[in-house]
């Protein structure tokens, strides 16, 4: 049988609520039975915590855990044996059309490598329409934070906030008709901070460890750039504005987006696989298969376990992915995931639930300056969040007839205790606070969001048809960083003809074109046959409002088109990434 007809037949299935009969008892929550309680404590024993494939958090451990782990590595393989069949035909066909891409002597010749191109690998979007037209508009540019990677930016507060660095107030009220000053008490200046990663080990290639400036503006009502300052260790700080040259803040903005695509990376790893997997082992060990929430998170990691594998041996190891094509080493991306996850915030729990993270960075619902007029991430990441809280909340609902009930559930408090101890969880809810049905809805809805939403938003299918395409979104610069202005050809600073294929080619090992319009997507979230077989009424009436909801939000999703303005959700290119018929429920690598 072949690969793509394998393919075919995965893609055709039909996305509908579905049960299936099963000899397996109903899930029950726990009811005193010492057979089990003996079962949990069986599974403790051979489920055991092991030191984190390739760094970071642990990973499974045992007799248990390193068979769930082998079982995972064979879904992933699975996976990638019929990726390889789209992205293959894609490398062969781009490899022969080689002379039209000129040798990449310009910015448009960059253009050239996707025209025609990378067609079954981008599937079923292709690039985002606008992305390869439009790079060099400067709200192009600034709507990037609010969608492709909108995990960094946050809005500055004032009379806590200073304004991280200085930039000259002509210029400044040119750009913007406002000074800093009267930017930063409006709440109208926001910040991106990459200037960390200046203290991260270098490959051969570059980067410019950027901070930047980003600005409401009075008189147009859209999020624009105002500054870029560079960061490089024992070299000059330069300070980008739209006032400089056509060239010099071009370059200014690729090279801010090379130290955001290593953020957008490696941030996520921690975000989302690293806190995912703690949460799950500890479940794991404390919870009985025949517990409905054990159930529902064991969906919501289908297959998740086999990707710190492949990432070791395909992107972290020396002389890996990493090394050949961002700026930093693959073992400082994993120290750099690792920091984020323990220090950094990516990893605390509940303060980056959907909402509270938005909050907190002073993106959504801020006293302190006017709303933004457009977010693209956060409208389309809330409808699928609304969804799938609104599924948890039945769900949970349906199970636990009050809160006492959640008080009650021993293992549920149980995994409370393992998160916040043996597993190393970060702002886990605790016993005292795992108190009412709403919490543990809330949690669950996070943990979905994380596998999902969050992931996909940077990841996946997101570098091949706009995180990552070129000329504007490089991974690494191939020339040192300007230590003075004037640059006049800007291609010049990006990957060689010798190299950029096989870069493509590797977003492409990225992207799961043939999830799309399956039963992996978001919109079957919890339609497992299985599974619903063995749950309560309402749960699967539940699943069957939610793949409606979904269904309806993936049409709006995916017929969008431009405005009058030239514009999609209030910028100049369509973002389709988060379309729940298109992407995984669950993580990827």
């Amino acid at each position: 049988m072949s690969l793509k007809f394998l393919a075919i037949l995965a893609a055709s299935a039909a996305a509908a609520p579905l049960v299936e009969r099963t000899l397996l008892p109903p899930f029950s929550l726990p009811n005193g039975q010492a057979l089990r309680a003996s079962g949990v404590a069986t599974k403790r024993v051979g489920f055991q915590y092991a030191p984190g494939i390739g760094g970071g958090v642990y990973s499974p451990g045992g007799t248990l855990g390193l068979a769930l782990i082998a079982n995972d590595e064979a879904i992933t393989t699975l996976d990638l044996t019929a990726e390889a069949g789209v992205s293959g035909p894609d490398l062969t066909k781009a490899t022969l059309d080689v002379a039209k891409y000129n040798n990449l002597q310009s910015l448009s010749d960059y253009v050239k490598l996707y025209s025609d191109e990378w067609v079954l690998s981008s599937s079923p979007t292709g690039q985002m329409p606008g992305m390869l037209t439009n790079y060099t508009q400067d709200l192009l540019f600034s709507m990037e934070r609010l969608s492709l990677n909108p995990f960094a930016v946050r809005r500055l507060i004032p009379g806590s906030d200073s304004v991280p660095f200085n930039v000259d107030s002509t210029i400044v009220q040119d750009v913007t008709g406002s000074s800093l000053s009267s930017l930063l008490s409006a709440g109208r200046l926001f910040y991106v901070d990459h200037s960390d990663q200046a203290a991260l080990a270098p490959t051969a290639q570059y980067g410019a460890s950027c901070d930047a400036l980003f600005y409401l503006s009075e008189s147009s009502n859209q999020f624009l750039p105002l500054a870029i300052r560079t960061n490089v260790p024992n070299a000059n700080k330069l300070i980008y504005t739209p006032k400089d040259s056509a060239n010099d803040w071009l370059l200014a903005k690729i090279m801010f987006n090379v130290d955001d695509f290593f953020h957008g990376q490696f941030h996520h790893l921690a975000a989302t696989h690293y806190v995912a997997e703690v949460a799950f082992q500890a479940a794991e060990r404390t919870l009985s298969d025949n517990h409905p929430i054990l159930a529902v998170f064991k969906r919501l990691m289908y297959g998740a376990f086999g990707i710190r594998p492949l990432a070791v041996v395909v992107l972290l190891r020396p002389g890996g992915d990493i090394d050949q094509f961002f700026a930093h080493t693959g073992s400082a991306a994993g120290d750099y995931s690792a920091n984020l996850y323990s220090t950094g915030g990516a990893g605390d729990v509940m303060n980056n639930y959907l909402l509270t993270n938005l909050e907190k960075r002073g993106l959504i619902n801020s006293s302190a300056g006017p709303a933004l007029p457009h977010f693209p991430y956060y409208e389309d990441a809330l409808a699928i969040y609304n969804s799938v809280h609104t599924f948890m909340t039945s769900f949970v609902n349906s199970y636990y007839s009050s809160d006492s009930a959640i008080v009650n559930d021993s293992e549920l408090q149980a995994w409370m205790t393992e998160a916040n101890g043996a597993a190393g969880a970060v702002n886990f809810p605790t016993s005292s606070t795992m108190n009412t049905r709403g919490a543990l809805a809330d949690l669950l809805t996070h943990m979905a969001h994380i596998v999902s939403t969050a992931h996909h938003t940077v990841n996946t299918n997101n570098l091949i048809t706009g995180g990552g395409v070129l000329p504007f979104n490089p991974s690494a610069i191939y020339k040192p960083v300007p230590t003075a202005k004037g640059v006049t050809d800007v291609a010049s600073y990006l990957i060689g003809i010798d190299q950029v294929l096989n870069m493509i080619e590797n977003q492409a090992f990225f992207s799961r074109p043939l999830v799309a319009n399956s039963n992996r997507t978001v919109s079957n979230m919890f339609n497992d046959p299985v599974m619903l077989g063995r749950m309560n009424s309402a749960t699967r009436a539940a699943n069957t409002q939610f793949m409606s909801e979904m269904n309806a939000q993936s049409a709006a999703v995916s017929s969008r088109q431009f405005d009058a303005n030239g514009l999609c959700q209030g910028m100049p290119f369509i973002w389709r990434t988060l379309d729940p018929n298109v992407i995984p429920f669950t993580l990827t690598i």
